[in-house]
């Protein structure tokens, strides 16, 4: 994302999370990791993901996919994990907020986060440290973890602090974007739904993103105008569906993939059981859903060494 979702879906993301918060995995183990960063991170993991990281990046390597623009590479990287489970809240974990790294099972945030990290690691040439460096990276603001309020729970954030980095472009506005104006507040309006919003300081926190995100211009393509932007959207580019309940951004997340010459979304769903392509192209699904009108769309950018 990120449990802005089955709240947020089922009422509708849950930050950035397509569901509800789940519990911890049995036996996955937390280690402190020491990146580029000045204090050390501690990692959730589980010796599975690093297998898993090098497995993808090994494939990229051997296949010369590194080659490829981001965007491109994001989507094949992403399409190796359809089939994965789909797993609630899977950063909701019991405890202090540390990175958690889970290439195992999937939400809808953390599919997009992992596979365009993963994509991001490839073009640097890195390994798994690497990733865990780029995943932090994506998922906090501005890089830093500094506690739950530090994550980018609202996706309309997620995108526009991605953009401030240099990992994204936000091409929602030039292809035709709308202005909404609807004030965020879904996290605190429900702040019993979150566990870490019992502490009064973190609750002030995420009042003030709120307050900061209500302030700020946010543009969406509504639903009866995506078919005819959807020429102009890539394959890897990452899909925000706007919601309809109030006080919310994002309900759902994905990466667009051209499949015989229709737009669909790859995506962790909430009301399936495994990542997949979409079985509807992108504007008839979002036309289908009653919780959804609209979408946001980012463009990977090349990696800057």
């Amino acid at each position: 994302m990120n449990r802005l979702i089955r709240l947020a879906c089922a009422m509708l993301l849950l930050v950035p999370a397509c569901g509800e918060p789940a519990e911890r995995t049995p036996g996955a183990a937390v280690d402190t990791t020491t990146s580029t960063e000045p204090a050390a991170i501690v990692v959730d993991q589980q010796p599975q993901d690093s297998v898993i990281a090098e497995q993808r990046l090994a494939w990229v390597r051997q296949n010369r996919l590194d080659t490829l623009p981001i965007g491109e590479l994001t989507a094949r990287i992403g399409r190796t994990f359809v089939g994965a489970p789909y797993v609630p809240g899977t950063l909701e974990a019991e405890g202090a907020e540390r990175l958690i790294v889970n290439l195992r099972t999937f939400d809808c945030v953390t599919f997009v986060e992992n596979s365009l990290a993963l994509a991001r690691t490839a073009k640097l040439g890195g390994g798994y440290d690497q990733f865990k460096q780029q995943l932090l990276l994506i998922r906090y603001r501005d890089g830093k973890l500094n506690g739950y309020p530090s994550r980018l729970h609202y996706f309309s954030e997620w995108i526009s602090n991605n953009e401030a980095k240099g990992i994204v472009r936000n091409i929602t506005r030039e292809l035709g974007g709308v202005e909404e104006r609807e004030p965020i507040r879904f996290m605190t309006t429900n702040a019993e739904k979150y566990r870490q919003l019992s502490d009064t300081s973190v609750l002030r926190a995420i009042r003030e993103t709120e307050e900061h995100l209500s302030q700020t211009p946010r543009y969406y393509i509504p639903e009866d105008r995506i078919a005819s932007v959807a020429s102009r959207i890539e394959d890897g580019d990452v899909i925000a569906a706007t919601s309809v309940e109030r006080g919310l951004d994002v309900v759902h997340t994905g990466l667009a993939l051209w499949v015989n010459n229709q737009l669909h979304l790859m995506h962790a769903p909430l009301v399936g059981k495994s990542v997949e392509i979409s079985e509807l192209p992108l504007a008839e699904r979002i036309k289908s859903i009653k919780t959804q009108d609209g979408i946001m769309v980012a463009r990977p950018l090349e990696v800057r060494r």
